[in-house]
């Protein structure tokens, strides 16, 4: 149901709602939904319907929508537990729902009319987004002509909306800058060119647009949407800086590295018990079943494991509790402690590939895709520890 309309601005919400855990509860029925379809979404390189319509349901898109256009204005720290809850599942749909609910967030800094326009079926529109400025906005009364191809924009084929970046035409002196424009669906094609070996269930495909009219309250300054000043009467945490929401990236790969590490358990539980019925003779100096080994993989890859939740668990928390006033330094101290966090479940994710075995690797076990998924998500460049560490040090030692 759409929210009614109103005369004059909403409302901003105060206070962040209590962590109810409803969202991080009904994501577990997503994950099961999306491990069953695991498969057959990375042939078709893209999520089942069935596992977005589970993810719409559950209130993911509309975790970070804003309560005056019928979001849940939720936390990051619940969103955060709930698409770590789906990584375990499968990496590509917490991958797709987690920036479905961020760019929900981003929308909400788009001017009231176009806020409306976007939310006007209700808050479980899904969008997508691509901020990287490709395209060319050239400016007409109203609003803009908006041109180009954008690529790598995951979850495409089931977008409701769009957020597209695109700069002004050559020659528009200082007044010039990008900007993000929502585009309906409809207004664009969609190439098929994601072929990845990791996260090939994304469908992170092109998308073209062809001198279509944007609005002007459907578009808002790349720099106000990335320091959080365009959301100016919502609820503080919505208008974070962008880098204080890195965590959108990496919670997914958490839940890939929980879900390949209960994977690797049960392979690992059946050789041990079988070695245990069956001990064969050792060879000369080497014994033939070391159970040492996958004692220390289990310990190591459970503890890397929970030290990268908690840094990921800081950062979401810093996000909530700051909002506007989320200070530079711990804006990229959470950017950071994302990097991190995914550095280490990099390691993991490593680990137990390698400790699986033969038997393991298998295209039919589950661990080689979370190991595939995991080693593509650390590619991001806002995952990568040398563009996080770069910020990182500039703000801390300011030079």
């Amino acid at each position: 149901m759409a929210p009614t309309p109103s005369t004059g601005p909403p409302q901003a919400t105060t206070d962040a709602p209590p962590d109810r855990q409803a969202l991080v509860a009904a994501a577990r029925d997503v994950a099961q939904e999306a491990a069953r379809c695991a498969a057959a979404a990375e042939r078709e390189r893209r999520l089942a319907p069935d596992v977005v319509k589970a993810a719409v349901a559950a209130g993911f898109a509309r975790h970070l929508v804003p309560a005056a256009h019928g979001g849940t204005e939720g936390t990051f720290l619940e969103l955060g537990r709930a698409v770590s809850a789906v990584g375990e599942g499968c990496a590509a749909t917490a991958w797709c729902v987690s920036l479905a609910a961020h760019v929900g967030r981003m929308a909400a800094h788009l001017p009231l009319e176009g806020r409306r326009e976007v939310w006007a079926e209700g808050p479980d529109a899904f969008l997508v987004a691509s901020l990287t400025p490709l395209g060319t906005a050239r400016p007409v009364p109203g609003g803009h002509r908006l041109s180009g191809t954008w690529r790598y924009v995951s979850a495409i084929d089931h977008a409701d909306w769009a957020l597209l970046a695109a700069n002004p035409p050559a020659g528009s002196g200082p007044a010039g800058a990008p900007r993000v424009f929502a585009v309906p669906r409809g207004a664009w094609r969609t190439e098929d060119t994601w072929h990845n070996v990791g996260m090939a269930a994304t469908g992170s495909h092109s998308v073209t647009v062809e001198d279509v009219f944007v609005p002007q309250a459907r578009s808002v300054s790349r720099e106000d949407l990335f320091t959080g000043r365009g959301a100016v009467d919502v609820a503080p945490r919505l208008a974070v800086p962008m880098q204080g929401t890195t965590m959108m990236f990496a919670a997914p790969a958490l839940g890939a590295a929980k879900g390949a590490l209960a994977a690797w358990r049960r392979h690992a539980e059946r050789k041990i018990r079988a070695a245990a019925r069956n001990p064969a003779p050792a060879l000369p100096g080497m014994p033939s079943f070391n159970r040492v080994t996958w004692d220390v993989t289990l310990t190591r890859s459970a503890g890397e494991i929970d030290a990268a939740e908690l840094l990921l668990e800081r950062a979401a928390r810093n996000a909530d509790e700051s909002g506007h006033g989320l200070t530079p330094a711990r804006t990229m101290r959470g950017w950071r402690d994302c990097a991190m966090a995914t550095d280490l479940l990099v390691g993991v994710a490593n680990r137990l590939f390698r400790g699986v075995g033969t038997t393991g690797q298998s295209t039919a076990e589950p661990v080689q895709r979370f190991w595939r998924d995991v080693n593509s998500m650390a590619g991001h460049q806002g995952l990568q520890v040398e563009s996080a560490a770069t910020a990182y040090a500039y703000q801390s030692l300011g030079f």
